[in-house]
Order: structure tokens, then sequence, then C-alpha cells
């Protein structure tokens, strides 16, 4: 069996795969060869690879190191099996997403604006979060992982998915829990369906000085509709992603009063390769046994 990866794939996280498995590089740069092509099995790293998908006559399994796989799933020939990351990224994004919170409610930014002006001053009040109630958005693995995050901090959590299951609603409970929370985490999928869902009604339904955090992806954000929430004081947020991504230079976005932004990085740890490959591994072995795959995507997504 004809695995394929990057180039720049180091060979530690290789080893321990199965006997008979023949790994080929796709290079960083230029066409891949006829030996990528023909593989069965492909790891895509980056967007070139997945481009090249549909030029593969053998490929049967594309497996993502990525959570989100709405930059491959449109390239992926009917009938192959595609499986995401679910569970490599739990770590690094709920942490991601705890420090925005206490950022948030400890008043971190502008606390640094107060030390580049050399001010010691009074009537700055950080908050805490002992109390507050956090609306999970996508409650999945990486939710679960946020939830077990903020237990010992006191927070009541708000669980909605797509598909409903014991303590968890769907979408359509949303009207009614978003008066409710003082932070909404988007950790949603990017799907027809969720495009452009926190827009400005999503928004005016929000708790007056709510949080918007979203480490999902930036189009599930009408960014035009939280701008001018940003502006009018109705919310603040916390963005990893953007819309449009990479975020402009001059973008109004930047410069929106109560906004923190980092540049799509939630997901990013020295360990993510080490784990994501781990799985790769496991998903390999499952594939030469015959063993029905872990994490694969169904119904679009």
């Amino acid at each position: 069996m004809r695995l394929a990866v990057a180039d720049d794939v180091r060979p530690v996280y290789l080893s321990g795969l199965p006997e008979g498995v023949e790994v080929v590089r796709f290079p960083a740069k230029g066409e891949p060869g006829p030996e990528v092509l023909e593989a069965e099995f492909v790891v895509p790293t980056r967007r070139r690879m997945a481009e090249a998908l549909a030029r593969m006559p053998r490929l049967r399994v594309v497996q993502t190191i990525s959570a989100g796989v709405d930059w491959v799933l449109p390239h992926v020939p009917p009938g192959v099996t595609l499986a995401d990351a679910r569970g490599v990224h739990d770590v690094a994004v709920s942490e991601w997403v705890l420090t925005a919170l206490l950022t948030s409610v400890k008043r971190v930014p502008e606390l640094w604006e107060r030390q580049q002006a050399a001010a010691w001053e009074g009537g700055l009040r950080p908050g805490e979060l002992w109390g507050q109630t956090v609306l999970i958005l996508g409650y999945g693995s990486i939710g679960r992982a946020v939830e077990a995050r903020l237990a010992p901090f006191g927070v009541r959590v708000l669980r909605v998915a797509h598909r409903p299951r014991l303590g968890v609603q769907t979408l359509e409970a949303l009207a009614e829990l978003l008066p409710r929370a003082d932070a909404v985490v988007l950790l949603l999928p990017l799907t027809p369906a969720t495009r452009g869902l926190v827009d400005a009604d999503f928004l005016a339904r929000m708790k007056p000085g709510a949080l918007l955090v979203n480490a999902g992806r930036g189009a599930l954000v009408d960014t035009a509709a939280l701008l001018e929430a940003l502006r009018s004081g109705r919310v603040r947020a916390a963005l990893d992603v953007t819309d449009p991504e990479p975020l402009p230079a001059d973008h109004p976005l930047w410069r929106a009063p109560g906004v923190w932004i980092t540049p799509h990085l939630a997901g990013s740890s020295p360990r993510l390769r080490e784990r994501g490959f781990a799985l790769v591994r496991a998903q390999v072995a499952r594939y030469l046994r015959g063993e029905p795959l872990f994490n694969v995507v169904r119904e679009g997504y």
C-alpha cells in the first residue's frame, strides 16, 4: 500500500507503520511524480495536495491532520473515504479558548495598553469567570475539552451541536440560549448550513456585552455584522479566525473596539504532528486490516 505525505514530514512520525507500506513524498514545489499520483492513502497538509486528489486513480482514503476539512472536502473524489483529525487538536484549541476567556474577563488588553503608557492608575475592575455561563456552539471533542478546562472555574456550560443527545441541544435552541450566555464559543465546522450563522440577528440576541469567541472558521461569522456590533459596544470578540483570512492589514476589524485577534494559531502546537501522525499510523493499520476507520466524515461533513 502506498502512502503519500508532504515532503517535510519527519521520518520519526512515520516510524511504526505496518509492514508493506511504501511512503512517497509530495513535493513542496513542482508537479508530483507518478509514484505519488498512484498513492492509495493520502495525508494532505497543503492545499496543493488537496487539489491533486482528483488526479489519483488508486486513491481510497484521505486522512487530514486538521479538525476542519472544508479546505479539502471539495477535492475528494466520489467513493473516496475522508477522515478528519478529531481529537488531535483538543488540547491546543481548548487552551486557546480558555486563554481568550481569561484575557477578556481579566481585561488584559486594556491593562497592556496602560503598561505601554506607563500609567499606574486605578478604576479598572477585572471580572472573574466564576459563575459565568458559556455557550459552546459545536460541542464535539474540542468542546468537551473546553468544558473540562472550565470546570475548575465554576462556569456553567450550555452545549449545542448539529445532532441532539443527552445534555446537548441543537441550533434550534439558540434563540433561547443566546441571551443567557456571557460568552459564546464557536467550534462549528464550516458547511453551507453554518456559513454566516453569526449574523446581525444572532449578535442582537446575545447578552449585551457578551464575548464572542471564534476558534472554528472565520466564515461562520458575518464580518460586517460583527463590526457593527463591536462598534456599538453590543458585544466583544476574541477571534482566531476571520473572514477574509489572512486579514488584510488595512481591514477595519484590526482596529475595532473590544476585539482580540490571533492569526489562526489556536490549533498550533509543537506536538501537533506527533499527535496527528499517531492517528495516521492507527488509521493505516485499520485500513490494512479491513477495519472501519475512525473519524469518517459523513453526510457532507
